[in-house]
């Protein structure tokens, strides 16, 4: 049923007006507005839609729910930082970040900052 289908994600934000100027000018990526105040983004090499939807009851996601995967997270992390973005700081289990928020485990290293609807997010090494 399903094998053909072009899926896509979304996600609720609390205010469209700062999630768009977030998404668009903090991170840069593309950011279109769609009908009914919904937001589109524009992610390079992704051809399916993330849809950003408003909502007025919103409760930011416990879990990451956009993943961007870059080049050198350390860079990316004091780019995002001199931008204003604090990045989490987690310690549990196998799950230690160092001071600057950065996890480094075999082959993966991660770090997770919120949007200002408060939904988790991370760069992670491509």
């Amino acid at each position: 049923m399903f094998t053909h289908t072009k899926a896509f994600s979304s996600f609720s934000v609390n205010d469209i007006a700062k999630a768009k100027e977030f998404y668009g000018q903090t991170l840069g990526l593309g950011v279109s507005e769609e009908m009914m105040g919904l937001l589109n983004l524009h992610i390079e090499g992704n051809n399916n839609k993330i849809l950003i939807y408003p909502k007025p009851n919103h409760t930011p996601a416990t879990y990451t729910i956009l993943n961007f995967p870059v080049a050198d997270v350390e860079k990316a992390v004091d780019e995002l930082t001199a931008k204003g973005i604090s990045f989490e700081h987690y310690d549990m289990g196998q799950l230690k970040t160092d001071e600057k928020g950065i996890a480094r485990f075999p082959g993966i290293t991660q770090a997770w900052f919120k949007d200002p609807a408060g939904n988790i997010l991370s760069l992670i090494n491509s």
